[in-house]
């Protein structure tokens, strides 16, 4: 494994362990708002705090950029850390959340590590180097459309002005898939499609450490990842599109006639 992933999947694992003995005091978490359905507890904190502290140590000169806590994306090596992927699903018991750690070299996404610490599943990629789920190399299986398709999303929750254009992807969609899945940590998401648990994926208004492991990891494994265009816009618009070749052009085509201003590409 290529130390730069090896250091991820440490930062990751050591960051799950601190998530997973909190669990069973989830009453007692000291909790903020920071926006509508927006949250933050004291374990995303300790969990940033601890990847970054793995980071620093094994990498002084690299750049870290953290949901929680900010950072500079300037630099030649650029680490983009979401320590607890789905904290909503975390504060209420709900056993779907992870660990999610990407490395951009030079602007492009070149490491790529996530982590659940409930089932203690791992994937991991790197560029040109592939994507392996439990160390075993991934290939995503071709799929022609999205008829019998299964199809993972997010709900814009906190971006109410595009609830009815969501709203009408959602039911194109709905109206042709095989089935659809929305369980609230958008990097399983993405893994789950780098191993072939779900064939597509797509939503509104991510951030850049939200995608950027599972975006490298389903290329690795030979799907596409893209905007709402069809472009590689993604980590600049937050809109992602993800699936093998042909599903990932019919469902940009399918949820393209409900882009409205104010959704970029």
């Amino acid at each position: 494994m290529h130390p730069m992933v090896n250091i991820a999947v440490r930062a990751a694992r050591s960051a799950g362990n601190i998530i997973v003995r909190h669990m069973d005091r989830l009453d007692r978490l000291a909790v903020e708002t920071k926006g509508e359905n927006d949250f933050v507890s004291e374990v995303d904190r300790m969990a940033e705090a601890e990847i970054r502290a793995i980071l620093q140590q094994a990498y002084p000169d690299h750049s870290i950029v953290g949901e929680e806590g900010g950072g500079n994306d300037s630099g030649e090596y650029v680490w983009l850390v979401d320590p607890l992927d789905g904290t909503t699903n975390f504060l209420r018991g709900f056993p779907q959340f992870a660990v999610s750690i990407a490395l951009k070299h030079r602007g492009a996404l070149d490491v790529g590590v996530i982590y659940d610490p409930v089932l203690q599943e791992l994937w991991t990629a790197k560029r040109g180097g592939g994507c392996t789920f439990e160390g075993r190399r991934m290939r995503m299986q071709p799929r022609p459309g999205l008829d019998n398709a299964l199809i993972g999303t997010g709900f814009p929750l906190r971006l109410r002005q595009y609830h009815e254009a969501y709203l009408g992807m959602f039911g194109d969609v709905f109206s042709r898939a095989g089935d659809l899945r929305r369980a609230g940590a958008a990097a399983l998401d993405l893994a789950y499609v780098a191993c072939g648990r779900l064939d597509g994926f797509w939503e509104i208004g991510l951030q850049p450490w939200d995608m950027g492991a599972g975006a490298l990891m389903i290329r690795e494994a030979g799907g596409i990842v893209g905007d709402f265009a069809g472009g590689d816009r993604y980590l600049e618009t937050g809109n992602i599109v993800a699936g093998s070749p042909r599903l990932f052009a019919d469902l940009v085509r399918t949820i393209g006639p409900h882009r409205v201003e104010g959704i970029r590409a």
